[in-house]
């Protein structure tokens, strides 16, 4: 598979397009995208992690909530993550573990304020031996 994740322009939002050979990584990168709007990757380090048990309806309402769990782990244990290690099951269960430390806001630059993950133009899809995700965020 060619890149993770593109950046869409929204009118008054943003949002991301992530893509993955199976579903496990189109939601992977999805969640790495999604941090990639608020700071920057690479000055983040591994230092803790949370699991996450997520059950939903369908896969974009799993989707959402998968996004919407990080974000509440950002906003109140001033987590961020960088790696993801999800498993989606045809029950629409998801299971991850995520990786990343507390913001430091001498290494971490905080670019984007995401309040929530929304269902305004969300897309899972399968092609084949491929899925996309498309997601906009209220910022």
């Amino acid at each position: 598979m060619g890149k993770d994740f593109d950046i869409l322009e929204h009118t008054a939002d943003t949002g991301i397009v992530a893509y993955g050979g199976n579903i496990n990584e189109a939601f992977s990168n999805a969640a790495k995208a999604m941090f990639y709007l608020i700071t920057n990757l690479g000055p983040i380090v591994e230092k803790t992690h949370r699991d996450i048990d997520i059950i939903a309806r369908d896969k974009e309402e799993l989707m959402v909530d998968w996004l919407n769990e990080l974000i509440y782990f950002f906003d109140t244990e001033n987590l961020v993550f960088k790696r993801f290690e999800v498993t989606v099951t045809n029950a629409f269960r998801l299971k991850a573990r995520v990786y990343g430390e507390k913001v430091d806001k001498s290494r971490h630059l905080l670019k984007t304020g995401i309040k929530a993950a929304t269902y305004h133009m969300l897309k899972v899809d399968e092609n084949g031996d491929h899925y996309m995700v498309q997601v906009i965020f209220d910022i």
